[in-house]
């Protein structure tokens, strides 16, 4: 089967989250800021869009080559094999980025790229400068860093975020793949206790849920290459089918969700049972400074508010503490909180064992991380 460059989309600073989760899958990988490459067929494209947890969305590259003019732009677009991914019909509108680049105007970018893609087109289908565009949808972006450009074919269509399993949300909700993606940084095992204090909407233990049950999260959406011509419905039922069967749907979970408004564990039960898990998760109203565990060895991931209005810092704050006091007798436990509030371990009474910074959205966050002893210890 035909092979493809291929690059993973993922948020800044979960770059080696997605590189490992790829790398659980099988292939070899590259790094880089806000991507991870690989190489895979068909399938391989299927598999990625359905199973990867933290990614943003899957990309076949098109071609790779440096321009500083328009006209060397326009020429290089065009000599890429454009009728490989592209049928007569497509649809393919053309997004644009540019940072510290030559060719910093975005909307020409687009339109260069766009007239050297139709030009090619004409050319191998003999038309005349004109192409229907009535058919499926193949999204393309060209995005130059420094004068190299990146062209590449969208196979996702919206967001790998969207699961499909949200009907409501809260106030500042987290995406589906950060908080999958805090799952996974905190290393979590399906035999251990999950605790979630402050869980709004329900999407971190939705998400643990997901991950407990070896569910594929995309499993319930479909993908934009699903529609395209070369790319056989029998393949995508097999890689479908494949999830199915890998799916463990009778493995035990002690998964815990608690926030101190009620409306709020409202959503996360409607969303949970739109995830097929509202038998798996114990969501409850309840106050932080209420919360007490009789279990062991569980682990703690929480994205409280971050106090970002001078108004909200007070309340914020107090919280923190409460979070301190209250998770200080778990000696067994691992606690992971994210927050934008780099004072928070004042606030909370310890230092973090370790702090990783990562983009909720384009806002800048902070991982504090506390370990049980042995951990501790060891590290």
């Amino acid at each position: 089967m035909e092979k493809f460059n291929l690059l993973a989309a993922c948020a800044a600073g979960l770059e080696s989250v997605t590189g490992n989760e790829l790398r659980h899958l099988g292939y070899q990988v590259q790094v880089e800021n806000g991507r991870v490459r690989f190489t895979g067929d068909l399938r391989d494209i299927l598999k990625t869009n359905l199973w990867l947890r933290s990614a943003d969305r899957i990309k076949i590259i098109v071609g790779e080559f440096p321009a500083r003019t328009f006209d060397e732009l326009f020429e290089k677009t065009k000599q890429l094999a454009w009728d490989r991914f592209l049928p007569l019909d497509a649809e393919f509108p053309v997004a644009g980025r540019s940072q510290k680049s030559q060719l910093h105007s975005v909307p020409d970018v687009q339109a260069i790229v766009k007239r050297a893609v139709v030009d090619k087109l004409s050319q191998i289908y003999h038309r005349h400068g004109h192409l229907p565009e009535s058919g499926a949808k193949y999204p393309l972006e060209v995005a130059i860093n420094k004068d190299q450009v990146l062209l590449t074919l969208d196979t996702t269509g919206p967001s790998l975020f969207k699961r499909g399993y949200r009907l409501e949300k809260g106030p500042a909700p987290l995406k589906e793949n950060f908080a999958a993606a805090l799952v996974l940084l905190a290393h979590w095992y399906p035999e251990k206790p999950f605790v979630d204090p402050v869980c709004g909407s329900g999407t971190i233990p939705i998400e643990a849920a997901l991950l407990g049950h070896n569910i594929a999260p995309g499993f319930k959406r479909q993908f934009i290459c699903e529609d395209w011509q070369w790319i056989p419905a029998e393949i995508s039922k097999s890689v479908r089918d494949e999830a199915a069967d890998l799916a463990d749907y009778d493995r035990k979970l002690a998964i815990f969700g608690y926030d101190i408004d009620g409306q709020m564990i409202a959503i996360s039960r409607l969303n949970a049972r739109q995830a097929g898990l509202s038998k798996e998760i114990y969501f409850k109203q309840q106050a932080v400074k209420d919360f007490k565990t009789e279990l062991t060895n569980g682990v703690i991931v929480a994205n409280p508010p971050y106090g970002q209005r001078l108004s909200d810092q007070v309340s914020v704050h107090q919280l923190y503490q409460q979070m301190g006091v209250v998770f200080k007798p778990l000696k067994t436990w691992n606690k992971y909180i994210l927050t934008s509030d780099l004072a928070f371990e004042k606030f909370y009474g310890q230092r973090a064992a370790k702090r990783r910074k990562l983009y909720n959205g384009s806002l800048r966050t902070d991982l504090f991380q506390y370990w049980e002893l042995a951990k501790q210890r060891k590290h």
